[in-house]
C-alpha cells in the first residue's frame, strides 16, 4: 500500500518516557533545592506543606475527607486512587489539563522549563507563559503534581491515565517516545535504522536508541535529516505529525513509506502499522505538545446592551407571569390532578394535556412542573389511587408576598439538581424520562446554573451574551466529561445544561431580554467578582453558594425588596362590558380573582385577562352557595363601569332555573314540584341513558348515579340541584386537595459537599496528630518488631508511665481498645492512680484516661520528637 493508508488508528503501551530536548529551552527559574531536602514522595510533599496548604487541598477534594485520614501517608494513597484522580482531573479547567496532559508525556521527574517549552513551543508564548504558574499551581494544590520545579511529578494514577496507552490515545496526539517502540525490536534492526540515519555504529541495542532519540532531539541535525527526504516522504509526516500519530502499512510500502521506515522516523509496532515517534513528532511540532493551547479562558462576548431599568422592568414582569403561571398550573391541579405512573412520574399525555391547557410547549410545561415540585409545592398524594395534587406548603406559599413568593422559587431552581430538560428524553436503557419521575437528577446542574449567572454577571449591567460564548467558556472551565452521567446524557451535559439555564432564566424572570436582573445580583451576593478564581475555589461549588448557605436568606429577602418596587400592584376591580366579558386590566386580589374564577371563565390571558359569563359558568357559583343577589352585589362592588344589562339577564335567568329539579341518592332520583317538567324528561331521548322510571306524580328514580345524573340532566339545558338525605341543597364547590405533609426533594449532590473551616482545621489537626504518632521517632522497645505495635509487661509500662508523668515526656503506646481494634498513639502522661493513666493524647489533641490493662505495650519517643 502507499501513503493514502497511513490514517488508521492503532495504540501501543507506553515505556520509559524520554524527556524531550529543545534547544534554547527556558530553564527553571527556581533555586533547586538539595537532595537530602527535595520530598521522596507525594506522602513527604504532603509533610513538607503549612496547615493551610492541606486545608486547600482537602477543601479542593473533599471525597480525601470521607473518612478522616489517619495519617498523612494515608491522605497520600487516597489521593492516588484512580476515582479520587479522576474526579480532580474533571474539576481542572482546560489549561490544567493541558498542562496536566504535557507532564504525562514528558520524562519523570521534569523540570519547569521542559514543562514551559512543550506548552510554548521553540518560539516561546507569553500567554502560556503567563499561565503556567497558576496551572501548576492548581495541580500542586490538588496534589496531582508534587515535587520542586525542578524535579516535577505527576501522580502515578494521573499519569496512566493521560499518557499514550493501548486504550486511549493521548489528547496531545503523541505516539511512544523511541525507546517504547523499538523495545523488542531485533539487534540488527535498530543497527540498520542507526546506520539509515548517518550516526555511528554500534553493537549495543541501548547505545543505539540513545543514538536514535539524540539525533531526533537535536534540532539541527533532525533538520538536516529532513532536508533530504523526499517531497511525498514529508507530506506522511504531516498527515501523522497532530495524530494519530499511527498508519497502516502493507508487506511492500510506498517508497516515502519505505525511507521514513528505514530511518526510524516511523517505527513498526505491528506487521501492518507503523507510529510517529514522540521525538520525532516534538520536532516537526516546533517543541510543541498540543497544536492549539489555550492558556486564556475565552470572552464571553456582549451580544446586546438595554438600559437596566428596561431589563429589570422586562425581567419583573416576567416574574410576575411566572408566579401566575405556577398557581394557575396548581389551582387546576388541586381539583382534577392526573395520576401517578406505576413507574413514577407525570405521562405523555398528561403532559400534553397540560401543555394545551397553559398554553405553552411541552418542554415549557415540565420546566414549570419541575420547579413547583423542586419548591415542594407538587408531590403525589400516595393515595391507593395515586394523583399529583399541590401540598400544603402550596396555601404557606399563596400567603406570601409576590417578591418573596419569587424569590422561593428562584431560590429553588437555582439549587435543585432536578433537570427539567431532560424530559422526553431517554435513559441508558432506552426508557423515556417523564416529567416528575425519578432519574432527572444531575448533580452538576446547581454548579452550571449557578456558573451560568456569574459569569453573566461579569458582563457590564444591561449587556446581554452571545450564547455560544457562554458554552464555549464553560467548556474551557470543564472540559472533561463526568463519567457518573448516564451515557444516554451525551458527551457535553454541562452545555446542554447551560443552554436550558438560559431560557429557563428568561422564564423565571432571572434575566430580562437576556440580561441579569438587579434582583438575581443581589441573589447571588455579588457574585459578579472574578468569575474565574470563584471556579476554582471550591467553595463556589453549589453546596457553598448556589445552595442553603448561611447567607441565602438573606440574600432573598433583599432580593425580594429589590423585586417588590419592579412588580405590578393587585387591583380591586374590573371592566364589564356588555358582550359578557369582564377585562381586568392588571394582576387582581386573590379573593377576587378566586371568586371571579368561580362566577365567569378565563377567555384570554396577557396584559389583561379577559373572563366570559356563560350559563354554565353562573351556575356554578350557584352551585358554590351563592344565591342570585349575592352575584349581582359582587359584580356592582367591583366594576368600574355599571353592570350591563344582558349580564344581569342571565344571572337571574340561570337563578331562577336553578334547583327547580333535586336529585337524590336512590340509587338516584330526581324531584320536582312540577310533573309536567318530569313528564318532558322522560320523553326526552337523550334521557334514555339515564334509565329512568317514575315512582310518583313528582319523583323519578334512575339506575345512574346522582353525579352521572346531574351532569347527564344538565347537557339536556335543565339546571338540576343536588341534595341531601334530608332534603337540603348540597353546596358544591370544588374540594380543593392536598397531599399530606410533603418535603421538598433533596438535591443529589455531585460528589460530596464541600467542608467548612471548622471541619477542615479539626481534620487537619488530626491528621496531623496522627501523622506525628506514625512517624515519631522511638527508641528501640523490647519484643517489638518493625511496624508493631509495643510488647512490654505490665511492671514495665507502669513503670515507663510513672517515669513520664515525673519527666513530663512523651511516650509511645500501642493501644486496644473495648470493641478490640487496635491503634498506636503519642500521649504525654499527666496522672496515674486506680489503674488508669490520665494524658495527653497528642493522636487525637485532647486529654483522655486510658485503662492501663489496655496498653499492650510503651515506647520511649527519641529525643525533640514531639
Amino acid at each position: 500500500m502507499g501513503t493514502g493508508e497511513l490514517d488508521r488508528e492503532a495504540h501501543v503501551p507506553a515505556g520509559t518516557p524520554v524527556e524531550p530536548a529543545t534547544e534554547g529551552s527556558p530553564t527553571a527559574d527556581t533555586t533547586p533545592r538539595t537532595a537530602a531536602a527535595a520530598p521522596r514522595t507525594l506522602a513527604d510533599a504532603l509533610r513538607a506543606r503549612g496547615d493551610e496548604g492541606l486545608a486547600t487541598l482537602l477543601r479542593a477534594r473533599p471525597d480525601l475527607l470521607n473518612p478522616v485520614p489517619n495519617d498523612l501517608t494515608q491522605l497520600a494513597t487516597r489521593a492516588g486512587t484512580r476515582a479520587s484522580v479522576v474526579r480532580a482531573l474533571e474539576r481542572l479547567d482546560r489549561f490544567a489539563v493541558q498542562t496536566a496532559q504535557v507532564l504525562a508525556v514528558a520524562a519523570e521527574p521534569t523540570s519547569y522549563g521542559t514543562v514551559l517549552a512543550l506548552l510554548g513551543g521553540d518560539d516561546g508564548d507569553p500567554a502560556v507563559e503567563a499561565a503556567l504558574p497558576r496551572a501548576l499551581g492548581d495541580l500542586r494544590d490538588q496534589a496531582l503534581v508534587w515535587g520542586d520545579d525542578d524535579r516535577m511529578r505527576l501522580v502515578r494514577t494521573a499519569r496512566e491515565l493521560l499518557a499514550p496507552s493501548p486504550g486511549h490515545p493521548s489528547p496531545t496526539g503523541l505516539g511512544p517516545t523511541v525507546a517504547e517502540a523499538t523495545a523488542g525490536m531485533s539487534p540488527g534492526r535498530l543497527q540498520e535504522i542507526v546506520t539509515a540515519a548517518g550516526l555511528p555504529t554500534t553493537h549495543d541495542p541501548v547505545s543505539a536508541v540513545a543514538a536514535l532519540t539524540a539525533l531526533f532531539t537535536d534540532r539541527k541535525r533532525m533538520a538536516a535529516l529532513l532536508d533530504t527526504a523526499p517531497p511525498d516522504a514529508l507530506a506522511v509526516l504531516d498527515r501523522l505529525v497532530w495524530g494519530p500519530p499511527y498508519g497502516e502499512v502493507t508487506s511492500a510500502p510506498a517508497p516515502p513509506v519505505r525511507w521514513l521506515r528505514d530511518r526510524g522516523l516511523l517505527l513498526p509496532t505491528s506487521p501492518r502499522t507503523v507510529v510517529l515517534p514522540r521525538e520525532a513528532a516534538l520536532h516537526l511540532r516546533a517543541g510543541r505538545a498540543h497544536r492549539e493551547p489555550e492558556p486564556v479562558p475565552p470572552e464571553v462576548r456582549i451580544a446586546a446592551e438595554h438600559r437596566p431599568t428596561v431589563v429589570d422592568g422586562t425581567a419583573a414582569g416576567q416574574a410576575h407571569t411566572a408566579l401566575a403561571t405556577v398557581e394557575e398550573l396548581l389551582k387546576e391541579w388541586q381539583t382534577a390532578g392526573p395520576p401517578v405512573l406505576k413507574a413514577g412520574g407525570l405521562s405523555v399525555r398528561d403532559l400534553k394535556r397540560t401543555a394545551a391547557s397553559m398554553d405553552v410547549s411541552e418542554p415549557v410545561a415540565a420546566f414549570w412542573l419541575e420547579l413547583a415540585y423542586t419548591a415542594g409545592l407538587l408531590a403525589s398524594d400516595g393515595e391507593a389511587d395515586e394523583r399529583f395534587a399541590p401540598t400544603p406548603a402550596y396555601d404557606e406559599w399563596l400567603d406570601l408576598p409576590a417578591p418573596a413568593r419569587w424569590t422561593a422559587l428562584a431560590t429553588a431552581w437555582l439549587t435543585a439538581t432536578r433537570t427539567a430538560g431532560l424530559v422526553g428524553g431517554q435513559d441508558a436503557k432506552g426508557r423515556t424520562l417523564a416529567a416528575l419521575g425519578p432519574d432527572l437528577d444531575r448533580g452538576a446542574a446547581p454548579e452550571v446554573r449557578h456558573r451560568v449567572l456569574v459569569l453573566l454577571a461579569e458582563l457590564p449591567v444591561g449587556a446581554a451574551p452571545v450564547p455560544d460564548t457562554v458554552l464555549a467558556r464553560l467548556r474551557w472551565e470543564r472540559p472533561a466529561r463526568t463519567p457518573a452521567a448516564p451515557a444516554s446524557d451525551g458527551p457535553d451535559l454541562r452545555s446542554r445544561i447551560a443552554t436550558w439555564t438560559l431560557t429557563e432564566a428568561e422564564l423565571l424572570g432571572i434575566t430580562g431580554r437576556g440580561s441579569l436582573s438587579s434582583a438575581c445580583r443581589t441573589l447571588l451576593g455579588g457574585a459578579g467578582t472574578d468569575a474565574t478564581d470563584r471556579l476554582r475555589d471550591p467553595a463556589s461549588a453549589p453546596g457553598a453558594t448556589a445552595a442553603a448557605g448561611p447567607g441565602l436568606a438573606a440574600r432573598a429577602a433583599l432580593a425580594a425588596a429589590a423585586l417588590a418596587p419592579l412588580l405590578p400592584e393587585p387591583l380591586d376591580h374590573v371592566l364589564l362590558q356588555a358582550d359578557l366579558t369582564a377585562v381586568a386590566p392588571g394582576p387582581l386580589e386573590r379573593p377576587l380573582a378566586e371568586a371571579l374564577g368561580v362566577i365567569a371563565d378565563v377567555e384570554s390571558k396577557g396584559g389583561a385577562t379577559v373572563y366570559r359569563f356563560t350559563p354554565a359558568s353562573v351556575r356554578r357559583a350557584l352551585d358554590a352557595g351563592q344565591a342570585a343577589a349575592d352575584l349581582h352585589a359582587f359584580l356592582a362592588r367591583h366594576s368600574r363601569t355599571p353592570v350591563p344589562q344582558p349580564l344581569s339577564y342571565l344571572v337571574d335567568d340561570v337563578a331562577r332555573k336553578h334547583g327547580h329539579l333535586r336529585i337524590g341518592a336512590a340509587s338516584a332520583y330526581v324531584r320536582c314540584d312540577d310533573d309536567a317538567t318530569l313528564d318532558e324528561i322522560l320523553a326526552d331521548r337523550r334521557s334514555h341513558g339515564l334509565r329512568m322510571r317514575r315512582l310518583a306524580p313528582t319523583v323519578l328514580a334512575s339506575q345512574a348515579d346522582p353525579s352521572t345524573l346531574l351532569e347527564g340532566l344538565r347537557a339536556m339545558g335543565y339546571a338540576p340541584a343536588a341534595e341531601s338525605a334530608e332534603g337540603d341543597v348540597l353546596i358544591t364547590r370544588a374540594d380543593a386537595r392536598r397531599t399530606p405533609h410533603r418535603t421538598p426533594p433533596v438535591p443529589v449532590p455531585d460528589g460530596p459537599p464541600v467542608p467548612d473551616d471548622t471541619l477542615l482545621g479539626a481534620a487537619v489537626k488530626a491528621i496531623r496528630a496522627g501523622d506525628m504518632a506514625v512517624t515519631a521517632v522511638r527508641k528501640p522497645a523490647p519484643h517489638t518488631a518493625d511496624g508493631e505495635l509495643p510488647r512490654t509487661t505490665p511492671a514495665e509500662t507502669l513503670a515507663t508511665v510513672q517515669a513520664a508523668v515525673l519527666t513530663g515526656a512523651a511516650i509511645w503506646i500501642g493501644y486496644v481498645n473495648a470493641d478490640g481494634a487496635a491503634s498506636q498513639r503519642v500521649i504525654a502522661p499527666v496522672r496515674v492512680e486506680g489503674g488508669f493513666v490520665t494524658a495527653y493524647d497528642h493522636t487525637a489533641d485532647e486529654v483522655r484516661t486510658y485503662p492501663l490493662h489496655r496498653i499492650t505495650g510503651v515506647a520511649e519517643l527519641a529525643d525533640d520528637s514531639v
